[in-house]
């Protein structure tokens, strides 16, 4: 399992109630109880259906399955599982203006909006879905209200 380390500044009252908390309910330190803090707070928005961030890169590789049923490699934003590119359904274009969302796992276009702001924001709520343990959303419902505010 690959481990990442984070870095907390806090007050010393935060610290002490942090320490205290982390003793409470049986952690080895306060860094293990804020992992699990903070793990129970997206759980927490997800079931709310609020949406959750995402952290977009730029220039990432991904397989896309295009209306023509053909699977290309295509470059562009990544959100795992999300992803999404200038271009529509037929394939990727500088010259569209419009923009792809993609979930990566089965490579299936979920839905084609104005701005690239509009993907990233369906991807959030969808996001939500995923955490809650759904299953990945059929390309209806939370994309057509999508798609009916981008208008």
């Amino acid at each position: 399992m690959k481990v990442a380390s984070y870095t907390v500044h806090a007050s010393q009252e935060q610290a002490i109630r942090w320490n205290r908390a982390a003793e409470a309910e049986g952690h080895r330190s306060a860094g293990t109880w804020l992992a699990a803090a903070a793990d129970a707070y997206l759980k927490v928005r997800a079931k709310a259906g609020l949406p959750l961030p995402l952290a977009w890169r730029r220039h990432g590789r991904f397989t896309v399955r295009l209306e023509s049923g053909e699977e290309v490699s295509i470059r562009g934003q990544v959100s795992p599982p999300f992803a999404a590119y200038q271009g529509n359904a037929g394939g990727q274009s500088r010259s569209c203006h419009f923009y792809t969302l993609v979930y990566t796992p089965d490579a299936r276009i979920i839905a084609t909006l104005k701005t690239f702001r509009q993907a990233k924001a369906l991807a959030a709520e969808l996001a939500a879905v995923l955490l809650r343990g759904d299953p990945p959303p059929p390309s209806e419902g939370i994309v057509e209200r999508h798609r009916r505010e981008a208008v």
